[in-house]
This record gives C-alpha cells, structure tokens and sequence, in this order.
C-alpha cells in the first residue's frame, strides 16, 4: 500500500546566524526515531530539516552533518526576523507541497500528501509557531515533550473507532510528565476511523523540551539533499516590521555556581518564612536557588518581592527547566518527583530535606535528612556559619 504521508520534518530554530542548541538535539532524536522507524518497517522515510532566514544556505550542511537527510532552505530578506504569520504560513506551504516531497523521494512523488510527523522546540518561539502551523495543517499537536516513541497500537474509541478496535499502524506516542511529575501522559494524534466522523489527523506533531535529548556527534562524512523552496509571501502580511530585536538572557545562572539550593512544596506550612530560610542557606553556601515545576504556578500567596524572585520558570530544574550538574545540589521539601529527577540527578553530591523518609527523594540523594525543612534548614545555618569562623581563623 502506497502511503500519502511520510517522512519526519523538523522545523529548527537559528539565532545571530547560527543553530541553537535545542535544533541538533531535535535533529538527532530525529535521526534515533527514523533509524528504527525503517528497520521495523522495511520502509526509508527521511529526516527533513526545514530552515527559514536570510543568508541560511551554508547551514544546510551542519543540518546534515547533524542527522539529517534533506534540508528544506528559504532564503529571503523578509525571514530574517521570526514574525509568526509569515513563518506559519511559509511552513504550511512546504508541508503540503507535493514538489518538494517528489525531491525528497521521488519514488512516492505522486502520492506524497504531507509529512509523517512533524517536530518543534518547546521555547518561546516554537511553542507559538507549532500552535499556528499545526492549526493551518488542520491536525494535533502535543506540547513541551520529554520522550518519543513509534508503536503499533490497538484501541477502540467512541468517536474514533465508532467503538470497534483498531490497529493504528506507525503511531507517535509523545510522552510528558504530569503536573505531579511523578506520572506520565500519553499523548496520540489519532485519526477518525469511524464513518461518521471519518478524517485524517496528520502530520503527528510535538515542541520538544530543550535539553531532553542528546545531538549526535557530527558525522562529516554524511551525505543528503540541498532543497531551495521560494515562498510565495502575502505583501498584507509584511506590515507588521520588527525594527529592533534583542535577545534577553535568563538572569538565573545555573551554569556557573558550584551549588544550588532547590525548593518544591514542602514550603507549604509556612511558604514566605521557608523562602526566606531556603534564601539565607543559599547565600551562607553562595549557591543558586532553584524550584520545582509546581512551585513556578504560584500555589501559595507569599510577598510580591520573593514571588517574582523564586517562582519564575526561569528557575526550575527539571525536564520543563534546566538540567544541572552542581557539584552540591540541597533538595529542601522537594519530593523527588521524575521531572525533577531528570533535572538534578548528574549533581556531584546531593543532600535531600524532607520528613517523609518514604519520599524517591531518598532514592536520588548521598543525604538524606529526615526532618521539616523549617526546623532543619535553621540548623544548618547555623552550623555552616560556625565552620566559616573556624576557617576564617585558621
């Protein structure tokens, strides 16, 4: 049976002319994905990069280098700047043009619909662009992914299947952590089978947590194809100018300090006088402060000056956040939740607070101290000043 859908297109991401990092690790799962996609199937469906800039060409070979096995390129004056309806609509124009999947594979040409599955990063740019595009091809999309996986899968749905079971052959399960962190979502882009409702849900799409997966190493030796596409640009479209662009750094560094002091909800009894304990120990250790994911959705009301200090996304560790390798990380009040786990396990030595000796904290962690942090943080304080002196008068 000749399929109408193939292929893996990854939409990737450059800045000041250059890939950033979260495009080869898309890549690069893509790549794992597409290996074991064709030896399972019998099949050579390709990794797509597609590239939209002004005087982009040159990375085309980086791209393939990096996995993939052709590279879409626009280059035009009107793409320097990221401006969301021109990139949306430049994308949908290629996903469903039947020329450029004929260069791709000309094998398939005729019958070549739209891509497979579709991949975007999970930041500030993808996040809104795979909305758009994805709402422009009419099909799903699963949002801020930390795993991947192509599976045959039998189900049966009311509105689906009309209730009857159903092999859906070649399916993208994307995977995310729950709120909790401690469960996982599965999350399909199905189409309707069921006569009533009957209609196809493709490509398969995601934005991709930066960070998550590993880039390959670059392979020089790699070959692939080189693929221009000029875009047909709307002229209304390009009254919206971006005259100046800055790009604006995290002002939480989790890169630099040796420690970092990490808080979840076990600030819960007393969440402003926890903050203020969990600050104090981190200034006497000269540590970084770091969150949980929960605690970034504000559940507790504290002072304006800590909220906007501590609960921020820019300060969570986990796979929603950064990943750190500290060489001492304190997990105070943190339960130890996968999401998290992911984020701090390569730390040189970790000390876990918490009165639940139960808790996977105590599983990930060098120290475990079973105890409230608001009677054990002070204590610590309180010894670490104490070493300070001795030290100080050695």
């Amino acid at each position: 049976m000749v399929e109408k859908y193939r292929h893996l297109y990854v939409v990737v991401e450059i800045q000041n002319g250059k890939l950033i990092p979260i495009s080869k690790e898309m890549i690069g799962e893509a790549r794992r994905l597409m290996d074991g996609f064709n030896q399972k199937y019998s099949s050579d469906e390709k990794v797509v990069a597609i590239v939209l800039g002004s005087d982009i060409k040159d990375l085309s070979k980086e791209l393939i280098e990096s996995g993939a096995d052709a590279v879409i390129y626009c280059d035009n004056p009107q793409l320097e700047e990221v401006t969301n309806i021109i990139y949306t609509k430049v994308i949908c124009q290629i996903a469903i043009n039947k020329k450029i999947g004929g260069q791709i594979e000309s094998k398939y040409a005729q019958d070549f619909k739209r891509p497979r599955y579709m991949f975007f990063a999970a930041d500030s740019i993808g996040r809104h662009l795979s909305s758009t595009v994805l709402a422009g091809l009419n099909s799903g999309l699963a949002s801020d992914i930390n795993q991947l996986v192509i599976e045959d899968i039998e189900m049966s749905h009311q509105q689906k299947t009309a209730g009857k079971k159903e092999i859906y052959e070649k399916t993208l399960e994307m995977y995310r952590p729950d709120f909790s962190g401690f469960l996982w979502t599965t999350i399909l882009c199905l189409d309707n089978r069921n006569p009533a409702f009957k209609r196809d849900y493709h490509p398969q799409a995601c934005s991709i947590i930066p960070g998550v997966f590993e880039p390959r190493k670059p392979d020089s030796t790699r070959e692939g194809k080189i693929i221009e596409f000029i875009p047909r640009i709307d002229q209304r479209d390009l009254k919206v100018k971006i005259l100046s662009r800055k790009v604006i750094e995290s002002t939480v560094d989790f890169e630099t300090p040796r420690t970092i002091v990490s808080f979840g909800r076990g600030i819960k009894e007393e969440p402003e006088e926890n903050i203020k304990l969990v600050e104090q120990l981190a200034k006497e250790l000269n540590a970084e402060v770091g969150i949980t994911l929960p605690i970034s959705k504000k559940p507790y009301p504290i002072s304006s000056r800590l909220d906007e200090k501590y609960m921020i996304p820019d300060r969570v560790i986990g796979t929603s956040g950064h990943k750190t390798s500290a060489m001492l990380y304190v997990a105070a009040g943190v339960s130890g939740a996968m999401q998290h786990v992911w984020g701090m396990k390569d730390s040189g030595f970790v000390v876990a607070i918490n009165p639940d000796e139960n808790s996977p904290i105590k599983d990930e962690c060098d120290i475990f101290i079973k105890g409230r942090m608001e009677d054990v943080i002070p204590l610590l304080i309180e010894e670490i000043k104490k070493q300070i002196q001795i030290v100080e008068t050695v």
